[in-house]
């Protein structure tokens, strides 16, 4: 039975029929040859399939590079690559959901310089090289430590330029300047950029220059040049402390001002020796016009009215005569690049006539009422005929006068005739000048370099070796014996290193300071290690010190700066890497030096004080630590700011007027903290005063009831005050001694004069405390027991009087009775402390107390036309006028007055607008005055934006004051009396609030 057909197939097409035959088998090959041409027309298929997707591949591609031709729904749509897109696949990328700093601050800061000086990019050209600057380094016989000092706008940065000129290569910038005829300085060491644009030099600023004496004989000078505004006499001060010496300069034409007058003051404190300039001569002869003759009387009355005054300071008595006739005064025009001595001016006529002339001989003869006769070739003391004249007239003024006279005629050919006389020659392009940059080209030419300037240096100033010994006897607060002392007094430099820092300059970042100071003793290395002792430094209390490493050292010059591998004895020095804890001054030894007890040099003692104040807090709450970190480094950079916090957690910023607190205010915003500061209204700082004696005795038990302290407090001996201030009086000092100075001087009785204990709030305090107990009455060895525990409950009192937190002044506190415990646990420091200051509070408010302010002492220059004006402005400022003097040979009225610190904010401008600018003046704090009115007076009502009459200004100051640091209004005493019956008697005495 045959197979159907569809059953030889399974159900998979597979053939499972019986074996085939050989006829079906060749049928089977024809159908292989059908399926063979099949497979062929099936690949060329597939082929053209491959085809067509690699051109739709290619398509798609297409598409995707060109994205804006595709049709991509909403929600597969890509606006941003992926961060491995962007920055690759071995960056590690983070998603955020908060910002981790704020907008405004760049997430990589840039590099940013900060440009607030004036900077050499490299070392000048100098006239010695360096090697032979650091030979006279070594050699402190050779060198002089001088500062320049004087009234604002007499010279004294341009008499440093005079020298600078003669040591260095000066930049083509200065060059142009200098010859540009506009009369330009080349101010040199007013390297900040505020100095150059306020036109006034703000910062001491030190230069050392080799020069050449008159024998030809190199010196290394050592200039500081101070600052003339009174508000930076701190400057002056941290100068001085590092001088030998100061060479005044004084404007002929003004002659001595308040400024010329503190310099001197502070010189003979220091006992430095005295050099003067009289700068700006050519004032005379082309501003005053004045004949040659009433110049000479001009010149001789400067020098008059500055002996007269040195002899009115306290020491200048022993101080020699200032005369141009022995050498200590020099004459000068520094602007115009001349200057001369009596000595150097008759070796000039010397070499000009080439003839042997005795130079100490005639120089002598070249001052004074001294004439000569050329007839018999003498000089006497009587005129030579009706027209004689004296010699300084006839051999220096005329002469001087007829070389101005030529030039600013612009009489070329007597120009030639002229310089020939002297012996000067010039090119022919410099005699095509301006007047004014041929005038300075002539005088240079006929007078040459300031060698008599560095006469005059070298013979009046001590060398910095007998300096030295100076400055140890004065400042040095241990015992004037053991090697230190012998190594600083022989100027040592193989001696233990010994550095007294005075001054901080801030780095070019202001990230921190370098420190400069004068080299005592020793020598000082980069890489040396030493000890850093603070101010508060003693060997009985170690803590103000720390172990530093000098990273660097320096001779510092201003706009550059010489790195040296040493600084020897003598000399000074910046030093890098030691400021960390510095604040003011410190003195810096070996670090191993272990031999004996060091001590260090006392801080420095300045005239005035910082009374005005202000506030200031970051426009950014977040930026107070750095407005924080920027105030103290303010701190650190000005020698009189202080700084601090208030209770009610304000910082405070004290100077000592508005330019100072706007130049420190400056500093502040742009070169130490680099943030906004919002600034609050200034104000001043009050003292707390009494009136009478308490009106009681009051009294004051310890917590535990075993202990009773009874006070009085009275008004302070009128003059005693500023004594202990200017360390004219010393706590140290021994009973005997004390007694005898109280007795003799104010009139004490001997046994309060022995029983002083101590002075407040510091150790030279305005306020005295006093052991007035009786030894029939008192065990006094118990009293003595806790006797330093009421010196500081005294202290802490007078640092923060009752009234405002201010503190106390002129107020003598006795200690009438004292019941002490016999046992030492129940007479601690807790029980004690606390107690005498509450006692001290209590007899202060029964004593009448009372409110003082500052007083400027103010020195007006004014035409004689504005005094009305004057007097206008100064009346309505509770102001008034002490003395009017007029300057001999000039038009200009110094009017001297008095003001109270508080109503001088904008005087200046107030001034200057009521006289058309024709007035200018500056201020100096004087003294303390008492506020009128009785603070204390409850009845006084304060209106708001109404100016309080004069009677209530008391009661004002102190209600606005203690608002001001978060104080309830009115002072409540019921804290400070634990009787009942004395609190009652206490609140009728003074109507004060219980």
């Amino acid at each position: 039975m045959e197979m159907e057909e569809g059953d030889l197939y399974d159900e998979f097409g597979n053939y499972v029929g019986p074996p085939l035959s050989e006829d079906e088998e060749s049928e089977g090959d024809v159908r292989s040859v059908e399926e063979e041409e099949y497979d062929e027309e099936l690949a060329a298929a597939e082929a053209r399939a491959d085809e067509r997707m690699a051109f739709l591949e290619e398509a798609e591609e297409e598409h995707e590079e060109d994205p804006g031709q595709q049709i991509v729904l909403h929600e597969d749509k890509k606006h941003y690559p992926s961060a491995e897109e962007v920055y690759g696949g071995d960056v590690e990328t983070l998603v955020e959901d908060e910002d981790a700093q704020p907008l405004e601050e760049a997430l990589i800061k840039s590099v940013a310089a900060k440009a607030w000086q004036l900077q050499e990019k490299e070392v000048p050209e100098t006239t010695v090289s360096q090697d032979f600057l650091a030979g006279l380094m070594s050699n402190p016989e050779l060198i002089r430590n001088v500062t320049v000092a004087g009234h604002l706008h007499h010279g004294k940065t341009t008499v440093v330029d005079m020298f600078v000129e003669q040591t260095h290569s000066p930049r083509e910038a200065d060059q142009v300047a200098s010859r540009s005829g506009q009369g330009k300085s080349l101010r040199y060491t007013d390297y900040r950029f505020d100095e150059q644009k306020r036109g006034i030099s703000i910062k001491a600023t030190p230069m050392s220059l080799v020069l050449q004496s008159m024998s030809g004989k190199s010196y290394l000078c050592n200039f500081m040049d101070s600052p003339g505004h009174t508000n930076f006499t701190d400057e002056t001060v941290a100068s001085l402390r590092l001088s030998d010496g100061i060479l005044l300069v004084v404007d002929a034409a003004e002659s001595l001002m308040i400024s010329t007058e503190l310099a001197i003051k502070t010189a003979i404190a220091e006992g430095l020796a005295i050099t003067v300039v009289i700068n700006k001569i050519d004032r005379l002869i082309l501003e005053l016009k004045l004949p040659p003759n009433d110049a000479y009387y001009k010149l001789r009355h400067v020098i008059q009215e500055l002996n007269d005054f040195v002899r009115s300071v306290p020491g200048g008595e022993t101080y020699p005569v200032l005369s141009p006739a022995k050498g200590n005064v020099a004459f000068s025009s520094a602007m115009s690049g001349w200057s001369f001595t009596l000595p150097s001016f008759a070796k000039l006529y010397s070499e000009v006539h080439d003839i042997y002339i005795p130079v100490d001989k005639f120089s002598k003869r070249l001052w004074g009422d001294q004439y000569f006769d050329p007839s018999k070739r003498t000089f006497g003391k009587k005129a030579v005929g009706s027209g004689g004249q004296r010699t300084f007239v006839e051999f220096i003024l005329e002469p001087l006068y007829k070389i101005y006279g030529v030039v600013l005629g612009e009489e070329q050919p007597r120009l030639q005739e002229l310089l020939e006389e002297f012996g000067a020659h010039l090119k022919p392009s410099i005699l095509n000048l301006d007047v004014k940059p041929l005038l300075k080209e002539v005088c240079k030419a006929i007078f040459g370099s300031a060698e008599g300037i560095v006469d005059m240096l070298c013979k009046w100033i001590p060398s910095s070796q007998e300096g030295t010994g100076k400055k140890v006897a004065n400042h040095y607060t241990g015992p004037q014996d053991g090697r230190v002392v012998q190594s600083m007094l022989g100027c040592n430099s193989r001696g233990p290193l010994v550095i007294n820092i005075c001054k901080l300059f801030p780095t070019n970042d202001c990230n921190a300071f370098d420190a400069f100071g004068r080299v005592l003793s020793g020598t000082v290395r980069p890489g040396e290690r030493v000890r850093v002792l603070g101010e508060s430094y003693s060997p009985e209390d170690e803590e103000d010190s720390t172990v530093a490493t000098v990273s660097s050292v320096w001779i510092f010059q201003g706009r550059y700066r010489i790195p040296v591998t040493l600084g020897k004895a003598g000399n000074w020095v910046l030093l890098g890497g030691v400021d960390a804890s510095i604040v003011k001054t410190a003195t810096i030894v070996h670090e191993s030096f272990n031999e004996e007890e060091v001590y260090t040099f006392e801080p420095l003692k300045f005239r005035t004080l910082p009374v005005m104040r202000t506030a200031a807090e970051p426009l950014n709450p977040q930026d107070l630590p750095k407005m924080v970190e920027g105030l103290r480094k303010i701190n650190k950079s000005y020698p009189l700011a202080v700084t601090k916090v208030e209770e009610s957690g304000e910082h405070t910023i004290l100077g000592t007027g508005e330019l100072y607190l706007d130049c420190v205010l400056k500093d502040l915003r742009e070169m130490y903290s680099n943030i906004e500061v919002k600034v609050a209204d200034p104000v001043v700082s009050f003292t707390e005063t009494v009136l009478e004696t308490s009106a009681i005795k009051c009294f004051a038990d310890t917590p535990n009831k075993r202990n009773k302290l009874t006070m009085v407090a009275e008004p302070l001996d009128k003059g005693l005050a500023e004594d202990i201030e200017n360390g004219v009086v010393d706590i140290e000092w021994p009973k005997k001694r004390m007694g005898k100075y109280l007795e003799e001087r104010y009139e004490w009785d001997v046994m309060a004069g022995r029983s002083v204990w101590a002075f407040g709030p510091e150790k030279q305090g305005a306020n005295a405390l006093l052991d007035d107990t009786l030894a029939s009455e008192v065990d006094k060895s118990l009293v003595n027991a806790v006797k330093n525990s009421v010196i500081q409950g005294f202290q802490w009192g007078a640092r923060e009087g009752p009234l405002c937190d201010e503190p106390m002044r002129s107020v003598k506190f006795k200690l009438l009775d004292a019941t002490i415990a016999e046992e030492a646990i129940h007479r601690s420091g807790g029980q004690i402390i606390p107690t005498a200051r509450r006692v001290t509070y209590s007899s202060f408010l029964t004593a009448t107390p009372r409110l003082m302010e500052p007083v400027y002492r103010v020195e007006i220059q004014t035409p004689a036309n504005c005094m009305k004006a004057i007097y206008n402005v100064l009346n309505r400022r509770r102001g008034h006028v002490v003395r009017e003097v007029a300057k001999p040979g000039t038009p200009i009225y110094i009017v001297k007055a008095q003001l109270p610190v508080i109503e001088s904010f904008g005087f200046e401008t107030d001034l200057r607008y009521h006289t058309q600018g024709q007035s200018f003046c500056l201020s100096v704090f004087d003294h303390w005055q008492v506020v009128p009115g009785d603070p204390l007076d409850k009845s006084i009502v304060l209106r708001p934006l109404e100016p309080a009459p004069i009677p209530h200004l008391a009661r004002e100051f102190m209600v606005k004051m203690r608002r001001r640091k978060g104080l309830s209004e009115n002072v409540t005493i019921s804290k400070f009396f634990d009787d009942p019956l004395l609190l009652e008697l206490a609140t009728e005495e003074t109507g004060l609030q219980v």
